[in-house]
């Protein structure tokens, strides 16, 4: 067994326009002086990294890196969230991710995917430039808006659309593969690879690539009623990545899973900050700790309630409180007797 390291923020919902969350230097003292050792690293936010330097530069990722340890917390892993989402975009959501791409490619969704495949794979390049092993990332989508069997689905349609997933994403898992990084894909509605059953979909037609992994986050599965406990043991030795986020999920007699279209204070399943919710973190890290899980606990910050800097600073004391220091000897060793072949086969009856 291997004790998880921790406790990490994600810094995707921190990062802003005013101090101390707009400069990577101050964004960093400030995570290392809300309790964490760790941040993980949206490698889209300009203000926090240069991507396309610390792709071909390993002076400039040394520097970079040492900065955040000068101030406190070392980089767990980078994060292509946003540029994995537009790998794949159904002709629906153009206008809404649009704006996650540069103002010259909005309107044009073959040069916004040419764009977010090589800022995939300049990611990539940057995890191995400072030494790390796993990226986060979303798989983005096409089959989302058929999710509903409803009308019904055209035979083989569900197929073509994984077919076309794997078929994008096919060469960035071979340049991860170069670059020793694996691919953490978020399980996440919103994405084709949302559960276990789709998930096993595309790894099937991957080949099941070594790099094809997973970013276990168990929001994502309270909200849609899926057992986050037997996931972990189902994909163990896919699971490199762990969100620590926590929901929770109150249906009535109006309102379930689909939420009526309502605001997320107004909804039957609700993200929460790491202990308000519904989540048994205890029981998650004993299993990703039996598991050999040695990755970090990251927290990701997505609450409807509390505020960002309280949940960051909770969250930071949360996951320390909650990390097994694993044991070095079985607590029943005071009562060994020692290893002796002949007396055992004496006490088994099976000695000459």
């Amino acid at each position: 067994m291997k004790t998880i390291k921790g406790p990490a923020l994600f810094l995707a919902q921190f990062v802003g326009d005013q101090a101390p969350f707009n400069s990577w230097e101050e964004i960093t003292r400030w995570a290392a002086g809300c309790g964490y050792i760790g941040v993980q690293v949206p490698s889209g936010e300009p203000s926090l990294i240069d991507l396309d330097k610390a792709a071909t530069s390993k002076t400039y990722c040394d520097d970079w890196r040492g900065q955040a340890e000068e101030n406190g917390v070392r980089v767990t892993e980078l994060s292509s969230h946003i540029q994995g989402q537009l790998v794949a975009v159904h002709p629906a959501y153009d206008p809404a991710f649009d704006g996650f791409a540069p103002a010259a490619l909005r309107g044009n969704p073959k040069a916004r995917q040419i764009w977010a495949v090589d800022q995939v794979k300049k990611t990539l390049s940057a995890s191995a430039n400072l030494g790390l092993t796993a990226m986060a990332s979303f798989s983005g989508a096409l089959a989302w808006p058929y999710l509903y069997p409803w009308p019904q689905r055209p035979r083989g349609l569900v197929e073509a659309a994984f077919d076309e997933l794997a078929a994008r994403w096919r060469p960035i898992l071979d340049h991860a593969e170069d670059c020793g990084v694996d691919i953490c894909y978020e399980i996440h509605p919103g994405e084709d690879l949302h559960d276990g059953v789709s998930y096993e979909m595309f790894l099937d037609r991957v080949d099941h690539h070594p790099r094809a992994c997973m970013l276990y986050d168990p929001s994502h599965y309270v909200l849609q009623c899926l057992d986050y406990l037997d996931n972990l043991d189902i994909y163990r030795d896919r699971i490199r990545m762990f969100h620590v986020k926590d929901a929770e999920f109150n249906p009535t007699g109006r309102q379930g899973v689909y939420g009526g279209f309502q605001p997320w204070p107004d909804r039957a399943g609700r993200f929460r900050s790491p202990g308000d919710g519904q989540v048994d973190f205890k029981a998650v890290f004993s299993k990703l700790t039996a598991n050999d899980f040695d990755g970090w606990a990251v927290v990701e910050w997505e609450c409807c309630l509390k505020h960002p800097e309280d949940g960051a600073r909770e969250g930071a004391e949360f996951v320390r409180d909650h990390i097994i220091r694993v044991t070095e000897r079985a607590f029943d060793d005071f009562a060994a007797s020692g290893a002796d072949d002949a007396a055992n086969r004496k006490m088994l009856g099976i000695s000459q």
